[in-house]
C-alpha cells in the first residue's frame, strides 16, 4: 500500500512544531541561562523528532484507528496495539533518539538519571506537552480551514444562484419585448423596423455591459431609457409616461439590470391591460449610497382588498436583492386604480 505524503500539511508541521520550540528556548532562557546554548541544541534535536511524530500521529494513526469498520470491537481491537506503538515511541523512542544525539555529540546530558525508567519518564513528559500542543493548534487551524472552506462554498453557492436568477430574467425581459415587436409586426405598423433596432441596442447592451457586477447608474438609466422607448412604440399618444431621477452621482456601482423588471413589470401587467388614460411614473433618487426606485403604473378600477401576486420578473428580483444586499425593502401595493413599486436600497449594505 502506497502511503503519499502531504507537503504542504507537513510543512504545517514544522512551523507548529518552531513555536513549541520557541517556547522551551524561551524556558530555558528564563530558567536555566547558564546551560542555555546547550540546552537548546538538545530541544532542537528532541523537536525535530516529535514533529515527525506528532505527523505521523494525527495525519495517518488517528484516521487509520477513526476508519469505520465492522463492528466497535473490531475498532478497539485495532486501536490498543497501534496506540501502544505510539506509546512506546514517545517514551522509549524518544529516549532511544536521546542517546542516538549523545552519541553524535549533538546531545549533552545535562541531566544524570537514576535509572532507564526515570529517562524514560522524564522524555516522555516532554512528547506528551507536545501532543497536546499539536493537537490543540491542529484542531484550531483545522476549524478555521473548514470554516474558510464552508464560507467559500456558501458564496460560490449564492453567486451560483444569482447567476441562475440572471439567466431567467433575462430571457423572461426578451420574451415579452419579442411579444411586443411582434404584436407590431401583425399589425403592419411602420414602427416594427424602429422597434427591432431599438430591441437590437438593448440585446448589446445586456451581451457586451452586463457581464461583470456592477455597471454604473448611468448606464443603468440608459437602459431604461431605451426599453421605456420601445415601449412606447406599442402606444398612441394616450400614453402618458413621466421618468425623473435625481441622482448625485452617475458613476455609482449598480448591479447590471437590477431594476428593469420593475419597469417592465409596470407595461406588462400594468399599462397593457389598462384601457383608460394609461400611465407610468418612474422615479429614482440615489443620494449618499441610498437609492430609492419607485415604479406606479395604471391598472383597471378594483374593488375591495387586492392581493399582490409576484411574477416571474418581482419574484427573481426579491431573491436577487436577498443575495446581494442585506439592507433593502421591496414592497408593491395595488390601489383601486394604480399599482405603486416601491425599492429602497442601502448601497453600502452589498454582501
Amino acid at each position: 500500500m502506497k502511503i503519499s505524503i502531504d507537503i504542504e500539511r507537513f510543512k504545517f508541521y514544522i512551523w507548529v512544531g518552531l513555536a513549541f520550540l520557541l517556547l522551551w528556548l524561551f524556558s530555558d532562557l528564563v530558567n536555566h541561562p547558564e546551560t542555555f546554548p546547550e540546552r537548546a541544541l538538545n530541544n532542537i534535536w528532541r523537536a525535530g523528532y516529535v514533529i515527525v511524530l506528532n505527523f505521523i500521529l494525527f495525519e495517518y494513526t488517528l484516521p487509520f484507528i477513526r476508519r469505520k469498520r465492522r463492528t466497535i470491537l473490531y475498532s478497539i481491537l485495532v486501536a490498543i496495539p497501534v496506540l501502544f506503538v505510539h506509546l512506546m515511541l514517545y517514551s522509549w523512542g524518544l529516549y532511544a533518539w536521546r542517546l542516538i544525539g549523545i552519541g553524535l555529540h549533538i546531545y549533552t546530558p545535562l541531566t544524570i538519571f537514576r535509572s532507564t525508567e526515570h529517562g524514560v519518564t522524564d522524555q516522555m513528559s516532554y512528547s506528551m506537552m507536545s501532543v497536546f500542543f499539536f493537537g490543540i493548534i491542529k484542531h484550531i487551524y483545522d476549524y478555521q480551514k473548514l470554516k474558510k472552506t464552508a464560507q467559500l462554498m456558501r458564496i460560490e453557492k449564492q453567486q451560483a444562484e444569482l447567476n441562475y436568477l440572471k439567466s431567467q430574467t433575462n430571457p423572461h425581459f426578451l420574451f415579452n419585448t419579442l411579444n411586443n415587436i411582434y404584436s407590431l409586426a401583425r399589425d403592419k405598423s411602420d414602427q416594427a423596423p424602429e422597434s427591432i433596432l431599438r430591441l437590437s441596442k438593448i440585446l448589446r447592451f445586456m451581451l457586451y455591459e452586463t457581464g461583470g457586477a456592477y455597471i454604473a447608474v448611468e448606464h443603468e438609466l440608459k437602459i431604461i431609457s431605451d426599453y421605456i422607448a420601445l415601449e412606447k412604440l406599442r402606444y398612441d399618444d394616450s400614453l402618458r409616461i413621466n421618468f425623473n431621477y435625481d441622482i448625485e452621482d452617475m458613476k455609482q456601482a449598480l448591479p447590471p439590470l437590477l431594476l428593469i423588471p420593475l419597469v417592465e413589470n409596470a407595461f406588462k401587467h400594468g399599462v397593457s391591460e389598462t384601457r383608460n388614460q394609461p400611465f407610468v411614473d418612474i422615479h429614482l433618487s440615489v443620494n449618499q449610497r441610498q437609492l430609492t426606485f419607485i415604479v406606479k403604473n395604471s391598472t383597471e378600477k378594483f374593488s375591495g382588498e387586492q392581493s399582490v401576486k409576484e411574477n416571474i420578473g418581482l419574484s427573481n428580483l426579491r431573491r436577487q436583492l436577498e443575495l446581494l444586499y442585506t439592507d433593502y425593502n421591496l414592497s408593491a401595493q395595488q390601489g383601486e386604480s394604480a399599482f405603486t413599486a416601491t425599492l429602497k436600497i442601502n448601497l453600502t449594505s452589498h454582501v
